[in-house]
């Protein structure tokens, strides 16, 4: 029987905290190869420069065309074809891909699962897990702050008007293993930043996966043991299974509030209020419904100031609900929860149906999407 290399897959926002959480892996594990990628973008063109080294060093640094210089394009034009290789290479017995800085996890391994299929191009690989690094100095900042990829210098393209937050709580909602940058986490002593950190940490990150603190208290061969879960780790980032960490704990200025209701958002008061739940520094994820489509899913994404609502399939069997969850620092609670409420429908307004509703124009449409394609 053929042994299947493990996979790990490495997210993070930090270039430095990509290439030292490499640097942790290669010398702990000196028959590792590693193929790093960044997306390059320019007015003549886009392309990848590929990376591939190990522990002795680089073997490789190429730069490959792309006509689109995005990540999809990346996966299926040249990792598809350079992990296949190395998969085949008797010098190696596991594979790291460090995705570009920033760039989101889950495309990546929704590409890759198809082709690791039996009878697939990657089918001597198997991937063991999918591994985000983040700062524990600066996580608050990053994940509740407003700036942009941008801004930083870390856009993966030239239209790429993501907040680092944003990119940060897509890698950490996705990952099975949580590499967290710092000391050995702080105790009662600890400053109170410190603290607030560590807490938020453990508010957004999946509570089914594995935390680490300390780039170098990484158990690589415990790690390269594991097997990722696709299905679960999709629906870690789905909003339709988004809930409140059940163990976070609730202390140092960190906390979570879950906004329930059986009624719809009223689709003009979210058009004229939505600021008032969107804008703030916070994470916040869920599902809603209004009246003009009580079919429809609607869905809500939002961190680092920025908020994405969209259309996803049908409620179907399930009863039409709204449940947003909201993790934040400090005060905001009572404020969510009161603008929660101003923007739902009343109980009267909900009382009288939703027969009002057609024919009406529908205000989200830009947001939404046609009726039709909801």
């Amino acid at each position: 029987m053929r042994i299947r290399k493990p996979l790990l897959v490495l997210a993070t926002t930090d270039p430095v905290l990509r290439d030292s959480a490499i640097f942790a892996v290669v010398v702990d594990r000196p028959g590792t190869v590693v193929l790093r990628h960044d997306i390059v973008d320019g007015p003549d063109g886009g392309g990848i420069r590929r990376i591939v080294l190990d522990s002795s060093g680089v073997h490789e640094d190429v730069l490959v065309p792309l006509e689109h210089a995005c990540l999809s394009c990346s996966v299926r034009e040249d990792a598809v074809p350079t992990l296949e290789r190395l998969a085949r290479d008797g010098r190696w017995d596991a594979v790291i891909l460090a995705l570009p800085v920033a760039a989101e996890s889950l495309p990546v391994t929704r590409a890759l699962d198809g082709v690791m299929r039996h009878g697939g191009r990657l089918r001597g690989l198997r991937l063991a897990a999918v591994l985000a690094v983040v700062d524990r100095e600066t996580f608050v900042h990053d994940l509740l702050g407003d700036d942009l990829l941008s801004e930083r210098g870390l856009a993966l393209t030239q239209d790429d008007g993501r907040a680092v937050g944003e990119a940060l709580a897509a890698q950490v909602g996705h990952a099975d293993v949580l590499l967290v940058a710092g000391d050995t986490p702080p105790g009662d002593g600890g400053h109170q930043q410190d603290l607030t950190a560590s807490d938020l940490i453990d508010h957004v990150r999946p509570g089914d996966g594995v935390r680490v603190d300390g780039l170098y208290s990484l158990d690589v061969a415990e790690l390269l043991r594991r097997h990722h879960d696709a299905r679960l780790a999709e629906r870690r980032l789905d909003p339709l299974h988004a809930v409140a960490a059940p163990s976070a704990p609730e202390a140092h200025g960190v906390w979570t509030v879950q906004l329930h209701s059986e009624r719809p958002l009223h689709p003009e008061r979210m058009l004229d209020e939505v600021h008032r739940l969107g804008n703030g520094p916070y994470r916040s994820r869920g599902r809603f419904w209004v009246p003009s489509r009580p079919d429809s899913i609607c869905v809500w994404d939002g961190a680092g100031g920025q908020l994405s609502v969209g259309a996803m399939g049908h409620w179907g069997r399930q009863s039409p609900h709204t449940h947003l969850v909201f993790t934040g620092v400090g005060e905001g609670q009572e404020n969510l929860r009161t603008a929660f409420e101003d923007i739902l429908m009343t109980p009267a307004e909900f009382a009288r149906g939703l027969h009002p509703w057609l024919g009406r124009e529908d205000v989200l449409e830009p947001w939404l999407g046609s009726r039709s394609a909801a």
